[in-house]
């Protein structure tokens, strides 16, 4: 498990890759963003997208999933946002794009109301299979701090 004290400013994980399909981007969107640019291929094409691009919520969906079974999913408490910021699309994602997750640790900080928990601000970027930027957005978690667990450990010790 990780814990706040094993993040270190400017560490990077990386997540595996997923390449997505026409089906999975339909699938997506006729549940969650119907709109033709995303559901209807061929109306695509007379769109600005000039063809069916995953929806902005399926790509940030996915990088999530991607996130949470990466080795930064592996905290303590899960990965608890705090607030997004600076969320942006660049371009489109499109069927066929295999995408990745970059997380960079920008900063982090105890919590000041809870002192077992520390606030971690990191910048998420998914990238395509060309190096180019599908997703990025910078974020807050919420994480467990390691000393807290053993200060409760020898608390319950000391209780018996």
């Amino acid at each position: 498990m990780l814990y706040f004290e094993d993040l270190q400013l400017g560490q990077r994980f990386f997540s595996a890759e997923h390449t997505l399909s026409e089906a999975e981007i339909i699938a997506f969107a006729r549940q969650f963003d119907p709109q033709p640019f995303h559901t209807d291929p061929e109306a695509a094409k007379q769109t600005f997208f000039n063809g069916l691009a995953a929806s902005g919520w399926h790509t940030s969906s996915l990088s999530m999933r991607l996130v949470a079974e990466s080795e930064l999913g592996k905290a303590a408490n899960g990965l608890i946002g705090m607030q997004i910021d600076k969320m942006r699309w660049p371009q489109p994602t499109r069927a066929g794009d295999t995408l990745q997750v970059e997380v960079e640790v920008l900063d982090k900080r105890r919590s000041g109301s809870q002192p077992g928990f520390g606030v971690v601000k990191v910048k998420w970027t998914t990238r395509n299979q060309d190096d180019a930027v599908a997703m990025q957005l910078e974020c807050a978690i919420w994480l467990q701090c390691r000393s807290e667990v053993k200060e409760n450990v020898a608390e319950s010790a000391g209780a018996k």
